[in-house]
């Protein structure tokens, strides 16, 4: 085994930086010619002439790089790291280190490397230079202009042209989170908070990115000029994506109002199956809706449909009115003509006038009506709905025609005084009478002239109507109704023709009350008679004597002087009027033969009374006394 050469070393020349090479027999350095081969120079240390870091060569003067030629680490017959034919680092050849054929540490027998035949003569193999670092570019303020204008999109494109990916996926994870809030669109937006963090992010970015680019030069857009229109072009992105945004909002809002719009119709629609006053405060709700559209989204789908949802508000309150249903109707529409006023400007003129002939004309058919009823007796003036009529439209054909109802109503209600029933008939002449006296006042001159005129044919018909209505009473045996009737009309009408005998049906009335025997026969104006009767008072107390039959008619006597109340009813029947020293008051009364009903009563006192009626019968012959007493334990006479 040959021994191994110690490689020469290889350095190259700082002064005219050519590549020289020291052997390891002498150390003297080797000059490398412009093939970059030591001369001519071959032997053991470069069999074949070939060999070094020279460029190509060929034959017995080739060097490094050269043409084929056996050399250390070359392919073979060429050298290392050149090509074909050149010298250095080739592929393995016979040389050093190998087999005793080829030279020591070889590969197989004919090759090796580090070996002596065909070896750089015994030399290690040189290091390639170490590639100097690549110099920073120089500024270039247009290329930072376009990485923060492309920065400014949003997307981040500034970092990815850069290549700094930690910052791109940062600056898309800002989009996104912006995304992420926004969308979908709704009607409130972003907040301004979070529009603001956006933005100061972008702006953050821009300079940032700028900053890098500065002295970063980019990879897909190497012509800084571009990459500025690039970027201003991309700025249409964020430009465009607010306007798109915008749009959706827009939307989102456009359909927010009209669901508003069809909560508040639906609102109508339901109510139309309430009563009014169940579905006023859902009317109210939905008109505020319809006002809200109008005067602060005035611009919106929502908006352009509130007239046409007017005019079925309008229809679904005044639907009673529609229907005939005028006292419904009143209500709704009196509401109807306050909604102008609620609503503001822009309700259509004709619809907001419209509630008022109706109104007009629910008001005179609904007050006909309850002139009909007993629903005029006290009421009257703007309370009553022909009142409110006279008020509320005094210039309408529908005012023309009250008192010509007024006075229809008071005829025709006066034919009952003279009926089956003439004590409901003169209830209702007197609500009537009352009534119409209300309406002159309210009224104009000339309505008011005939209302009065109404109001006192009233009365009238009321006078004669009360008589009758007594009588009808008493014949009924409402004894008690017929007693307060008669004295009624005896105090309202003392100059009436029937005044006297009403007083006698109120006497006649009274004891029948208390027997109703006493009530067979009216009463009548008829006085005197053959037979009397003396009636004695043995009470302390002013006492009434009351009687009907034959006759009808009552007596007042005073209290007796001295006299007192008797312990027991036994006491009285046996003492009473009997004592010849006392000067008992009395009267007597001429009455005809007959049946005779008496009571007494104490004439301070209307409310005592004795506990019972007592009759008697009279026949001609005879001589009648009463007596009356009071009895401590009874109470009473």
């Amino acid at each position: 085994m040959l021994s191994a050469p110690v490689p020469a070393a290889v350095a190259e020349d700082s002064a005219t930086g050519v590549a020289v090479r020291h052997d390891n027999k002498g150390g003297l350095p080797v000059s490398w010619d412009a093939q970059g081969g030591p001369g001519n120079s071959g032997g053991a240390e470069n069999p074949g002439g070939a060999g070094g870091f020279g460029p190509p060569g060929s034959g017995s003067s080739g060097g490094g790089y050269g043409a084929p030629a056996p050399g250390p680490y070359g392919a073979p017959g060429s050298g290392g790291y050149g090509a074909p034919g050149s010298g250095g680092y080739g592929a393995p050849h016979p040389g050093g280190y190998g087999t005793p054929q080829s030279g020591g540490y070889g590969t197989a027998p004919g090759q090796g490397g580090y070996g002596a035949p065909g070896g750089y003569g015994g030399a290690v193999p040189p290091l390639p230079p170490m590639p100097p670092a690549a110099p920073k570019p120089p500024a270039d303020p247009v290329r930072a202009v376009a990485v923060g204008l492309l920065n400014l999109s949003g997307l981040g494109l500034g970092y990815a042209l850069t290549r700094r990916w930690l910052a791109f996926v940062v600056a898309l994870a800002a989009t996104g989170v912006l995304l992420g809030v926004a969308l979908p669109a709704d009607p409130d937006g972003v907040s301004t908070g979070v529009l603001v963090a956006y933005v100061a992010a972008l702006v953050v970015f821009a300079v940032h990115g700028a900053w890098r680019g500065l002295r970063t030069r980019m990879s897909l857009l190497p012509l800084a000029p571009v990459a500025v229109v690039v970027g201003l072009v991309l700025l249409a992105a964020p430009a465009g994506g607010v306007a798109l945004y915008g749009n959706a909002r827009d939307n989102a809002t456009q359909k927010m109002l009209l669901d508003r719009l069809a909560a508040a119709d639906k609102l109508v629609g339901d109510a139309k199956d309430k009563s009014f006053a169940g579905a006023e405060p859902d009317y109210k709700k939905a008109l505020a809706t319809y006002r809200d559209l109008k005067d602060h989204h005035s611009g919106s789908k929502a908006a352009e449909l509130v007239p046409d949802r007017m005019r079925t508000y309008y229809m679904t309150v005044g639907a009673p009115y529609d229907a005939k249903q005028y006292c419904d109707a009143i209500d709704p529409l009196t509401y109807l003509r306050g909604v102008p006023k609620t609503f503001g400007k822009g309700l259509d003129k004709s619809l907001a006038a419209s509630p008022d002939d109706k109104l007009a004309t629910s008001l005179y058919e609904c007050g006909v009506k309850d002139l009909d009823s007993d629903q005029t007796t006290s009421s009257g003036g703007d309370e009553n709905d022909l009142g409110r009529l006279l008020a509320t439209f005094p210039d309408s054909p529908q005012a023309d025609k009250v008192e010509p109802a007024v006075a229809s109503a008071i005829d025709k209600a006066a034919k009952g005084t003279s009926g089956d029933d003439p004590c409901d008939a003169v209830d209702q002449v007197r609500g009537l009478g009352t009534f119409a006296e209300s309406l002159a006042g309210k009224a104009g001159e000339t309505r008011a002239a005939a209302l009065t005129k109404d109001s006192e044919r009233a009365d009238g018909q009321v006078e004669t109507g009360s008589w009758n209505c007594g009588v009808h009473q008493y014949k009924t045996k409402d004894f008690d109704s017929a007693q307060q009737s008669m004295s009624d009309f005896a105090k309202t009408y003392p100059h009436d023709k029937h005044t006297a005998l009403a007083k006698k049906y109120e006497i006649a009335a009274e004891i029948a009350a208390s027997d109703a025997s006493a009530g067979a026969h009216a009463p009548t104006l008829a006085a005197g008679g053959g037979l009397t009767l003396t009636v004695s008072n043995d009470s302390p107390d002013a006492v009434e004597f009351l009687y009907t039959g034959t006759r009808t008619g009552s007596v007042s006597l005073p209290g007796c002087q001295g006299c007192t109340e008797y312990s027991s009813e036994t006491t009285a029947q046996a003492k009473a009027c009997k004592d010849s020293s006392r000067n008992y008051p009395k009267k007597t009364i001429h009455l005809p033969p007959g049946t005779i009903y008496m009571m007494h009563k104490n004439s301070d006192d209307s409310s005592v009374a004795n506990s019972h009626v007592y009759k008697e019968t009279l026949e001609n012959g005879s001589y009648y006394t009463d007596c009356a007493y009071t009895v401590q334990d009874l109470g009473g006479f």
